[in-house]
């Protein structure tokens, strides 16, 4: 019988924990960026090579929605689009990510899709 007191006790403890971390962490709503004028160029070797493929990005965006730093997590398999992708999007305007209801800087993640038509 004590060992099911020890383990009701040990979940009492266990969901007041997750309970307190929860209300302490902010809302945050990441950044998003204009997809109308983020078009990236398809780099013209690329293009001769009939290469496609997807970049995923992550962007560190300032209250004020720009860009402060970036970096790839996924290439497309090809350097010359995930370059392209990154330039173009690095000078985009982004609207603003929010903590707590408030413009702040937020990570973003983007998945740029080069495909030839």
């Amino acid at each position: 019988m004590s060992n099911k007191m020890s383990f009701n006790k040990y979940r009492l403890v266990l969901a007041a924990a997750l309970l307190a971390t929860g209300a302490a962490s902010a809302v945050e709503v990441p950044a998003t960026p204009d997809a109308r004028n983020c078009k990236a160029d398809y780099p013209r070797a690329a293009l001769q090579n009939d290469e496609e493929g997807t970049v995923s990005m992550s962007f560190l965006v300032s209250s004020g929605g720009e860009v402060k730093d970036a970096k790839i997590n996924k290439s497309s398999g090809y350097k010359s689009l995930d370059k392209a992708a990154v330039k173009r999007l690095t000078a985009c305007k982004f609207t603003p990510g929010t903590k707590d209801g408030a413009p702040a800087d937020t990570w973003t993640r983007v998945d740029y899709a080069w495909q030839l038509d």
